[in-house]
């Protein structure tokens, strides 16, 4: 199956590539661009990536382009909740790839937060990330299990942040497959993005996208509340 032969949504966008590396290179061109076009709309503007190994070329990538950087707030959509020199902090990432040289001089809102257990952390967070939305720039990720940011199947509160009213902007999530507690903005919150970019690779996750296009509940595959207008679907093998 290849991505022209996905039945989307109207005003989702397909963008496909012939590899990682032109993705990563077509990706950040067009998220700097969109990035100066709200700064040019508005000043201050919110960019919120998605942690894991696979944004790193793309990190690298936006990290070159020219941009007024001390203009640009940046966040996460998710973080697991380890400190920020833990090697498996999304925080650590994006400061080690994107935010460096010229790109150091963005802001950035941390949602790792020191607190006695999980639920406390998420309260805290939830203060902090008040002023992101609404995001301007928003890029996404999706799991092998359909999982977008930190809402994973099957986890607590899941159904919670999914909700379009959903008043927290932050919430304890758990991935099943991992002992790791973790932090996820919720539905709202990713909701607001002007424009909201989810980037994939590989067929299977190809074939993982078109089950969430079917029919079927969004807590089965959370990746379904992100499958609509203004979305943009880059993909490559």
């Amino acid at each position: 199956m290849a991505i022209s032969e996905l039945q989307l949504p109207p005003g989702v966008r397909a963008c496909p590539h012939d590899a990682a590396g032109p993705m990563a290179q077509a990706l950040a061109v067009r998220v700097a661009d969109a990035l100066r076009e709200a700064i040019a709309n508005r000043g201050q503007v919110t960019l919120v990536v998605s942690g894991g190994r696979s944004p790193v070329p793309f990190f690298e990538a936006l990290a070159q382009q020219d941009l007024p950087w001390a203009q640009v707030r940046v966040s996460l959509a998710d973080e697991r909740w380890v400190p920020v020199n833990h090697a498996a902090s999304n925080e650590a990432l994006v400061r080690r790839h994107l935010l460096r040289g010229p790109a150091a001089e963005a802001r950035f809102l941390s949602l790792y937060q020191v607190a006695g257990n999980l639920e406390q952390a998420a309260e805290l967070a939830d203060a902090a990330v008040a002023e992101l939305a609404p995001i301007d720039v928003l890029v996404l990720g999706m799991g092998y299990d359909g999982h977008t940011a930190s809402l994973f199947p099957n986890s607590p509160n899941l159904s919670q942040a999914l909700q379009p009213g959903c008043a927290r902007r932050v919430l304890p999530m758990l991935a099943p497959s991992e002992p790791a507690q973790r932090l996820s903005l919720t539905l709202p919150v990713l909701a607001s993005a002007r424009l909201p970019l989810l980037a994939i690779q590989g067929q299977v996750k190809l074939n993982i996208l078109n089950a969430a296009l079917q029919p079927g509940e969004i807590t089965e595959l959370p990746i379904r509340a992100f499958l609509h207008s203004p979305l943009e679907i880059h993909w490559c093998l």
